[in-house]
């Protein structure tokens, strides 16, 4: 499977890096450049990093450190149904 389509990596590719020594995303891009380009592949990379024991991205050890982790919360909340938002009439020039 693809992981950066810019530069035609696939996963095995990333994980190689990984048993490699890279334990950041900068250091799976100087490998493969994988996350060099458009960057859209980037929470992969870290996905991986994560599943192969590398350190967790910076935002989610600042988010433990600062107490806002919640390892038993749900990753993606259900949202509540919203009112439509209120019409605004257009007023003439």
């Amino acid at each position: 499977m693809y992981v950066c389509m810019c530069h035609a990596v696939t996963e095995a590719q990333v994980k190689k890096e990984i048993d490699g020594g890279a334990n950041t995303p900068r250091q799976i891009a100087k490998g493969c450049k994988a996350g060099t380009d458009c960057g859209s592949c980037v929470r992969r990379i870290q996905a991986l990093l994560g599943e192969h024991g590398a350190r967790p991205c910076p935002t989610a050890r600042l988010a433990a450190k600062l107490g806002l982790a919640d390892p038993d919360a749900a990753p993606y909340p259900e949202a509540a149904p919203s009112e439509p938002a209120p019409f605004a009439p257009l007023r003439a020039a």
